[in-house]
């Protein structure tokens, strides 16, 4: 049997409000342990919600996203500086071939 988040989703938000309201009613009803143990399991399942919303590998998937993003700027990086490579090599050509040439000194 698989663990499927989105099955586990909605039932940690409902066990979170039913704590919830024990934790109210144990309150109310001058039982503080009581109430503390509910208010504890609310806090529980309320902080487990987000972590089901990001799926298994959550953590994973956030560093491999972040190698990514790294890779690309680096590609970025190298593609202007071909760029200015490619830019300096034309203005050069463009300059004839009498500009080029060295001169002999004197």
């Amino acid at each position: 049997m698989t663990f499927k988040p989105r099955i586990w989703q909605p039932i940690a938000v409902v066990l979170s409000a039913i704590n919830l309201v024990g934790a109210g009613f144990a309150a109310g009803s001058a039982e503080p342990w009581h109430a503390t143990v509910h208010a504890a399991l609310a806090l529980a399942f309320g902080l487990w919600v987000p972590r089901l919303r990001q799926g298994p590998g959550g953590s994973e998937r956030q560093a491999r996203l972040d190698m990514l993003e790294a890779e690309v700027s680096n590609l970025g990086r190298e593609l202007s500086e071909a760029q200015e490579r490619m830019d300096f090599t034309e203005r050069l050509l463009a300059q004839g071939p009498e500009s080029r040439r060295v001169r002999p000194e004197r």
